[in-house]
């Protein structure tokens, strides 16, 4: 094995970064089969599958224990090659699912959420609830918010598509994931989500991209237009909507753009954020000025940071000046 590779897998496991593991395991195994050691690859390879059973038997397990993940998928589905899980299951416990938004964004992820609990009497008429839903706008606004929040509060269990597993160098391969993907969803209830999507739906247009990116994405477009989840929501995000196929858009129930908070959302983030500490005298025209063009995540960092000043520095308070300084530090950042 080579020394880089192995201090990178020594790495992995002191720092305890399973799927950084999971990628070295093989990495390890396909170095060894080029090398000729055939049985010793297999070997490492039946090894490293009866691990990834017993996990998948232990979360059947778990699953079926708790009520609220009855619903959850009880094995995962994984690459064929590499035997490593396609999706992620995000635990409800640590599902984030308070957000600020504006009245007109706010409104439409209600929509979704009233049409999931109505599903049943939509169908009853013949209509069909939202189910498939294509997040847009700038890095740190709230897209992967939105979707734990979406799933939230339909009670579904999420699930993270892993694209460091999915896309694969072998040809058919990446294609071949997505539609396994695709298909274990559709059989259980579950909140389908592919953060940065456009890794996988770029525009075919573009000169620039091989073959194998563009089948990519006409798979994908065929598997939008066949899936039908099963009780479930598919949630796409995107930074790039602009480099996104433009046939993906009308593939989609709900286009939401989720912008940048304004100067009423940026006040109350920073003031929800500090709502566990005291906080003195605050200008706070002057702060949200300071704070123009901020995304809400950079918003949350600077009540952090403002408060972890404050605690460290022994102070009673946060004042104008921690948050001041919170803000020039990003800002140079």
């Amino acid at each position: 094995m080579k020394a880089e590779l192995l201090k990178r897998f020594f790495r992995a496991i002191a720092s305890s970064d399973q799927e950084a593991i999971d990628k070295l395991t093989y990495l390890v195994i396909e170095e060894e089969r080029n090398r000729g050691h055939t049985l010793l690859a297999d070997q490492l390879e039946n090894i490293t599958k009866k691990s990834h059973k017993e996990k998948s038997a232990n979360l059947s397990k778990l699953a079926s224990s708790s009520p609220e993940n009855s619903q959850a998928l009880t094995e995962l589905p994984t690459s064929k090659r590499f035997n490593l899980p396609l999706v992620t299951i995000i635990p409800r416990d640590k599902l984030r699912h308070h957000m600020v938004l504006p009245e007109n964004v706010e409104k439409r992820f209600c929509r979704i959420e009233r049409e999931y609990a109505a599903r049943d009497r939509l169908a009853h008429h013949g209509l069909r609830y939202r189910q498939k839903i294509l997040l847009y706008g700038p890095p740190g606004c709230g897209k992967t918010l939105g979707a734990e929040r979406l799933a939230w509060n339909t009670g579904l269990p999420l699930l993270k598509v892993r694209f460091d597993a999915m896309v694969s160098s072998f040809l058919g391969e990446t294609a071949s994931n997505l539609r396994l993907v695709f298909e274990d969803a559709s059989n259980s209830p579950c909140l389908l989500f592919l953060d940065e999507c456009d890794s996988i739906a770029k525009t075919r247009e573009d000169s620039q991209e091989v073959g194998e990116i563009k089948r990519v994405v006409n798979t994908f477009l065929q598997i939008l237009d066949e899936y039908q989840p099963s009780s479930g929501l598919l949630v796409a995000a995107t930074n790039l909507n602009k480099s996104l196929d433009t046939a993906l858009w009308r593939r989609f129930d709900d286009l939401i753009a989720v912008p940048k908070p304004g100067e009423h959302e940026l006040e109350f983030i920073l003031k929800e954020t500090l709502s566990a500490i005291e906080v003195g005298s605050i200008n706070w025209p002057r702060i949200i000025e300071q704070m123009r063009d901020f995304s809400a995540a950079q918003a949350v960092r600077v009540a952090q940071d403002a408060a972890k000043r404050a605690i460290l520095e022994r102070e009673d308070l946060v004042i104008q000046e921690h948050l001041e300084e919170a803000i020039a530090e990003i800002k140079v950042s």
